[in-house]
């Protein structure tokens, strides 16, 4: 007599629903199988605060890069009114190239939504923020990234922060830019090496 195999039926497990940002965090760090993690990231970021978890994860070099990947994409999702856009953009001060790169991702796909963040920086009394907002202009290239440039080189006093936008508009600038940025030898003279940055830029727009 033949022998009749028996066919157990998988078990199922259900996935939990989440009644606040501390419970789907706790599953997030317990979980090991990468479905359940990934279930959880999209629980999270449901939250109030879920997207500063989120990104806090992504800023750690020893973050699974599989995870953070999905966390990107996750947060790239989002609408840019819950978006932790500042955490976001404190990304690119790192040095670790991947989690950079991540943070940039991000900001490219929220377009328009950084312009607010990009301007109150460039704005701001501290120089070290205005040359981080011309860096993020350079990373992601933001649409306005040109005109908000040579808004910014029109009146600049700082040359650290000017040349920095310099070497930007060399890149994307157009021949009638070139008026401006020969301007800025007088604005700085005598400094070689306002001389030499504007001397590269208007190279480069002249091709």
């Amino acid at each position: 007599m033949a022998l009749v195999k028996k066919h157990t039926a998988p078990v199922i497990e259900e996935l939990p629903i989440f009644s606040s940002l501390d419970e789907a965090i706790e599953y997030f760090q317990t979980a090991q199988e990468s479905d359940k993690r990934d279930y959880a990231v999209e629980e999270i970021a449901r939250f109030d605060g879920g997207g500063e978890f989120l990104v806090s994860y992504i800023n750690n070099e020893q973050a699974d890069k599989k995870v953070s990947t999905k966390i990107a994409s996750i947060i790239s999702s989002m609408n840019p009114d819950d978006a932790p856009i500042e955490e976001i953009m404190d990304l690119l001060k790192l040095n670790n190239a991947y989690i950079r790169n991540l943070g940039i991702s991000i900001l490219r796909d929220f377009g328009n939504a950084i312009k607010y963040y990009i301007v109150k920086f460039l704005i701001g009394d501290d120089r070290d923020l205005r040359i981080f907002a011309i860096n993020v202009l350079g990373d992601v290239d933001f649409a306005e990234s040109r005109d908000m440039l040579v808004e910014l080189l029109e009146t600049e006093e700082d040359i650290n922060v000017a040349m920095t936008a310099v070497d930007y508009l060399g890149e994307i600038g157009e021949e009638e830019d070139i008026s401006l940025l020969e301007s800025l030898k007088d604005r700085f003279s005598g400094d070689f090496y306002a001389e030499f940055a504007v001397d590269s830029a208007v190279k480069l727009i002249k091709g």
